[in-house]
């Protein structure tokens, strides 16, 4: 009997989300065998949340490539507590029946906006990542024309969910 192999492809419904972006040769996690990338959330998990929880310190969570969003998440949540803020209300969804969603990093989200009109349901505004430029800023997207750009912690901003598989 033939096994038969299904690809995937970005903007498919899979795994409680969209896939947002599929591993290429030189990617962490690459596998040419079995392919492997990113879900983002099918809808936003806020439309205005700060990214810190009302203290400015550096949590350290200062990686930017894709496979870093996650370790970003957990140090801003071991850095800055309970709360409502955008790592935790990331971590907290539960799309899919999944728990491993997390805040993306830069490059990671950079992924969701290339690939927004494929995935579905973003805004015209600005998302968090979870790639911190210092103890004041961090990194956000600007979806409506791509700009990456350090943003102040504490304005209120767009999540969307990311989850890899």
């Amino acid at each position: 009997m033939k096994q038969t192999t299904t690809t995937l492809t970005i903007g498919q419904s899979y795994g409680g989300g969209k896939i947002a972006y599929l591993l290429q040769s030189g990617d962490p996690g690459y596998d040419p065998a079995v392919q492997h990338g990113l879900i983002a959330a099918s809808g936003d998990q806020s439309t205005g949340v700060q990214w810190y929880n009302g203290s400015y310190t550096n949590t350290y969570a200062t990686g930017t490539a894709i496979g870093t969003g996650l370790s970003n998440t957990m140090a801003i949540i071991a850095n800055q507590g309970a709360g409502s803020y955008a790592a935790i209300v990331a971590r907290s969804y539960t799309g899919g029946g999944n728990t491993d969603w997390y805040l993306p990093s830069k490059d990671e989200l950079n992924k969701l906006y290339i690939n927004q009109a494929e995935i579905g349901g973003f805004a015209s505004g600005f998302y968090w990542s979870s790639s911190e430029a210092d103890f004041m800023f961090v990194w956000f997207e600007d979806f409506a024309g791509g700009t990456q750009t350090p943003f102040d912690k504490e304005f209120a901003s767009y999540v969307r969910a990311l989850r890899a598989f």
